[in-house]
């Protein structure tokens, strides 16, 4: 994704929250809800639909990639979910400020993790490891910069935490297709 297309999609991602947090403040009344919980809840979300996505295709279908039409090279189900863990593990380590703790295999995932049970057991390691990154947000550097780790520069840790559900969610509506392919109803839709 080129450096435009991730700008607008950070603007659109600003604008959502600055809604979100519009909307929040006109209801006196309702819980007063921090920077660091939208932003958890924006990771759930994601992870709650994700997860039982992943779960839902047979492992003898994880090396499933469409092959007619304009599919040439796209990646296999299990290459989704492993490409996701992958750029979970990069941006939480981006927001931490540190390598990531795994190997991220080029954000491919390991070459090692092939199975369903570790590719899932890779996928859920990456949601805990993020929500920890998310953790250390807050309103006193929620715009504070942190180095991009797709090497475009300084990028806020707004920025950043924003780009897990919609990177997330991209690869979610990927993989919603490829289940609907093999006869499987995503999880979310029954």
């Amino acid at each position: 994704m080129n450096m435009r297309k991730r700008l607008g999609l950070v603007a659109c991602s600003l604008l959502v929250l600055t809604m979100a947090a519009a909307a929040q403040a006109a209801k006196p009344k309702e819980e007063r809800r921090t920077v660091t919980q939208v932003l958890d809840r924006t990771v759930l979300n994601l992870e709650h639909e994700f997860v039982p996505a992943a779960e839902a295709m047979p492992e003898d279908k994880f090396g499933f990639a469409p092959t007619n039409g304009e599919f040439k090279g796209v990646r296999t189900f299990g290459q989704q979910i492993k490409h996701v863990a992958s750029v979970n593990y990069e941006l939480g380590a981006a927001l931490l400020e540190q390598k990531p703790p795994v190997d991220i295999g080029d954000e491919a995932g390991p070459a090692s993790i092939t199975t369903k049970a570790d590719i899932l057991k890779y996928l859920k390691e990456s949601f805990e490891y993020v929500h920890k990154a998310i953790a250390t947000i807050n309103e006193k550097n929620l715009v504070g910069t942190v180095k991009s780790p797709f090497g475009e520069g300084p990028v806020t840790r707004l920025g950043l935490a924003t780009s897990v559900a919609w990177h997330g969610f991209d690869h979610y509506g990927q993989m919603v297709e490829y289940l609907r392919m093999n006869g499987i109803v995503p999880p979310a839709s029954r």
